[in-house]
């Protein structure tokens, strides 16, 4: 391993099952909601995302909630949408996240402002995560902005990652669309939520297939089950998202706590599987709203502690 960039970096470059978590910022500028997720997820993952205005509703910032979790020792993910920001802002926010010592970053597109409490705002879309993934990687490796001859000094020092729906129609173009991004300098994927298994093995068939698990490190999402009406919401309001009727039957039969710790259950035994499939390179638990229950899926998936 040659001088990882960040801890995620050195997990995944040594061949461990990876782990990361899932840290909403709050819709106030609370610090204390954020370290208090942070420090819940600390010892269970081996860094935690920082969502950006996720679902398109106005939340503290990505980068600043990703500063404050490294002040306390929590090894960020920080998130980055296109919805809300042009190119130079885009590669701007890049080097402050760098210089506050935050060393990885996910590029996304960002869900659409209709989605969220903002539906009159505009979206901006200057350039998409494709465009994005290359930009940065372009800063980080050649110390290039967009389209500018300048040189830096100092490039900013990250671990570039993306997400990928293994779910999404049409199926088979989801392993194209991976394959570019990874060309574009995704060094690892964050997937959607896995709950077909079956589906999700005939994706990673394709992926090895082409090779593209020995050029990006792939961490399969997964999600525990709170209640059946969850389940369902995903099913049916969630682009892209396969809930298999016999794991909402599991949970539909029970209620309350019961319901829940079947939700957990599930959770683990979907690690465990997934865990034993070859390409998979870790897991990305993503409990929303539910940080306290990520310690448990962790230990009883067998993997803690972490390396």
């Amino acid at each position: 391993m040659k001088n990882p960039i960040s801890n995620l970096q050195r997990v995944l470059e040594s061949g461990a099952f990876a782990v990361t978590a899932e840290c909403g910022p709050p819709r106030s500028a609370d610090p204390d909601v954020v370290v208090r997720k942070g420090l819940l997820l600390k010892k269970c993952a081996d860094a935690v995302n920082v969502t950006d205005n996720q679902t398109a509703i106005v939340r503290m910032s990505s980068i600043a909630a990703s500063a404050l979790l490294h002040s306390v020792g929590v090894e960020p993910v920080a998130q980055m949408v296109c919805r809300d920001r042009n190119r130079i802002a885009l590669q701007s926010d890049a080097l402050g996240a760098s210089a506050l010592g935050i060393r990885n970053l996910l590029c996304l597109s960002g869900d659409h402002q209709k989605f969220g409490n903002q539906a009159q705002g505009k979206n901006v879309y200057d350039i998409d995560s494709m465009q994005l993934l290359r930009a940065v990687t372009d800063m980080a490796e050649q110390g290039r902005f967009i389209g500018d001859d300048h040189v830096m000094d100092a490039p900013p020092r990250l671990f570039v990652g993306a997400a990928e729906n293994p779910f999404a129609d049409p199926f088979e173009y989801r392993v194209e669309r991976l394959e570019k991004k990874i060309a574009h300098g995704a060094r690892f994927i964050q997937t959607q939520c896995v709950f077909n298994l079956e589906k999700f093995g005939k994706f990673m068939a394709l992926v090895r297939k082409k090779g593209l698990h020995k050029k990006a490190f792939i961490m399969a999402g997964v999600t525990p089950i709170k209640s059946a009406g969850m389940a369902r919401y995903m099913r049916d309001k969630v682009a892209g998202m396969d809930v298999p009727e016999e794991l909402i039957a599991r949970v539909a039969k029970l209620k309350g706590e019961e319901a829940r710790a079947e939700g957990v259950r599930i959770c683990v035994e979907t690690i465990r599987k997934l865990r034993r499939m070859e390409g998979v390179a870790g897991v990305h638990v993503m409990a929303i709203e539910w940080e306290e229950v990520v310690p448990q899926i962790v230990e009883q998936a067998g993997l803690l502690p972490r390396p």
